[in-house]
Formats: structure tokens, C-alpha cells, sequence
């Protein structure tokens, strides 16, 4: 079993989208009994919330549901836990490297900065984004 964690600053927008888009490709593709996919926070700001809701919209829009998803940050358990941890932009990965010294196991989620909808509120390019990095990884798993 492949187990990947995606990663963004609070758990509410990037990463979730990330883990909905990745377990529906992974159905699809008929490998959900050889990846297990979710997400973390760096922050700890969004502890316990929701995907904020323009995420959760941008998600319906292409019939995906995020029920049950409350952000969460990552632990040093994660780091063991999980084969491949996928970080959204280079910030989260300058709080993972402080978070966790010495361990230099994360992944781009794509060769560039996912567009960030917090401070752009353009949720249908972090969409592309993401469908552009989840496809990869799709590739690489099959």
C-alpha cells in the first residue's frame, strides 16, 4: 500500500482539494485498494475546521464531496507513516524543514508554487493545479 500525504498551510483549501482530487482518480483508475491518500497543515490555525467553503465549492463544481474533512496538522508520526509528502509551495516547505530537521523526504506537489486561492480567491486556478499535479502522481503510481 502507497500512502501519500499532501500538505499546505492550513489544511482548509489546497491540501484537502488535493486529497478529494487524488482519491477520485484513484477509484477511477481502480487503485483505491493500493493507495491510501489525505491530508495535513503545517499551521496550526485551521486545527479542526473545515475546507473552507469556496474549496468545498470548487470541489462540488466537478461533483466532488470533502465531508468529514477537518484540518489537522502534520506530525513526526505522519513522517513514517506516509511513502510520499507532498508539499503545495515552497513556504510549506521552509515550515516542514523547520518542523522536522534533519528529515528531507517532502515532495513538490508540482515543479512550481500551487497558485494559492487564500490570498488570490481564484479557486479554479488552484483547481488546475492541482488536477496538473494529481495526474502526475497518477502516472507515477500505475
Amino acid at each position: 500500500m502507497t500512502k501519500i500525504l499532501f500538505v499546505c498551510h492550513g489544511n482548509i483549501c489546497r491540501s484537502p482539494m488535493a486529497e478529494f482530487v487524488m482519491k477520485d482518480l484513484i477509484a477511477k483508475a481502480g487503485l483505491d485498494h493500493r493507495v491510501q491518500v489525505a491530508s495535513a497543515a503545517t499551521s496550526r490555525e485551521e486545527l479542526g475546521n473545515s475546507v473552507y467553503p469556496p474549496a468545498r465549492r470548487e470541489l462540488a463544481r466537478h461533483g466532488l464531496r470533502c465531508d468529514g474533512k477537518f484540518a489537522r496538522q502534520i506530525t513526526k508520526a505522519d513522517l513514517d507513516t506516509y511513502d510520499r509528502i507532498y508539499y503545495m509551495d515552497s513556504r510549506n516547505l521552509r515550515y516542514l524543514k523547520q518542523m522536522f530537521p534533519g528529515f528531507d523526504g517532502f515532495l513538490p506537489f508540482l515543479d512550481r508554487d500551487v497558485a494559492d486561492p487564500w490570498y488570490s480567491g481564484d479557486f479554479s486556478q488552484t483547481w488546475e493545479d492541482i488536477c496538473e499535479g494529481c495526474e502526475r502522481i497518477l502516472e507515477e503510481l500505475q
